[in-house]
């Protein structure tokens, strides 16, 4: 029993202290720092509440906050739509060889660096790249993609839309195939067969996958940076800009909590409603 209980404490110590000191206390440090001041651009250990009042009452921060929300929840419905189909496919239709395949391809692009993935769109989409020269080609003027809302959605897909495939995928291949069937003996189409049988099956894992994508387009800085042109700035973009122009570490603490505290409640949200069955209220 002492061995038993060795070996368990060996297994989940390290992963517990890995989240104390790599989370916890990032976290921790964060939410202190917040009631801190800045002089002469150095940083003073103080309890204050003025970087919370100049924050949260400001108008500016209001619709950056709700710019970023939107394109977070955009990205997310893109994805999510996009991602199903391939998903569905991969899940149900594919054979085992091919799935090996796309899931290698799918895991392929996590190989190469984001950034660098998001550099190369810019050659891509930019008003004399490729895109816009076949365009030009076929008789069609030039499409304005770079530094627009195009732009850093096409980042953002580019970021977890292999994540979104892989998250849906694993819980659609779980389905029992037998409802699926019964379901056709019961003379429902294809259609139906999906929106009655198969999104109910797989609820948790496309509501999984969709939280996923929100969180992390959420929190990016590199789309709406380099592809959006931070024209319209996101919350990450005014984080870099209130560090950037006076220091102010303690103000982009405040607004780092915030995000933090609505990807929280987007993920508790999300499980609730994943894990939640059929006629519960609570």
């Amino acid at each position: 029993m002492r061995r038993l209980n060795a070996f368990f404490a060996t297994i989940t110590v390290p992963p517990i202290l890995w989240q104390v000191i790599f989370f916890l206390v990032p976290l921790i440090f964060l939410v202190v720092m917040t009631f801190w001041s800045v002089q002469n651009y150095r940083l003073k250990p103080d309890f204050t509440f003025t970087n919370w009042q100049k924050v949260l009452a400001a108008g500016y921060f209001y619709d950056i906050y709700l710019r970023t929300f939107l394109y977070a929840a955009a990205a997310t419905v893109i994805t999510s739509i996009v991602a199903f189909p391939v998903s569905l496919f991969l899940g149900l239709n594919a054979g085992p060889r091919f799935r090996i395949v796309a899931i290698f391809l799918l895991i392929c692009p996590f190989f190469t660096s984001y950034l660098v993935r998001t550099y190369s769109w810019q050659v891509i989409i930019s008003d004399n790249g490729i895109i816009n020269t076949m365009l030009g080609a076929v008789g069609i003027g030039q499409v304005a993609m770079l530094n627009t809302f195009v732009g850093t959605m096409i980042g953002y897909a580019t970021f977890f839309l292999p994540l979104v495939i892989l998250l849906q995928f694993a819980s659609i291949a779980a389905i029992d195939r037998d409802l699926i069937q019964a379901a056709h003996n019961l003379r429902c189409g294809r259609l139906r067969t999906i929106f009655a049988v198969v999104v109910p099956s797989a609820k948790v894992g496309l509501t999984v996958g969709a939280a996923f994508a929100f969180i992390l387009a959420f929190g990016d800085f590199v789309a709406p940076s380099l592809l959006g042109g931070g024209r319209s700035p996101t919350l990450s973009i005014l984080i870099i800009d209130t560090v950037k122009s006076a220091s102010d570490w303690p103000r982009a603490s405040v607004v780092a909590m915030a995000m933090i505290v609505t990807m929280m409640g987007v993920i508790f949200a999300a499980l609730t409603f994943a894990y939640r069955k059929p006629g519960e209220t609570h």
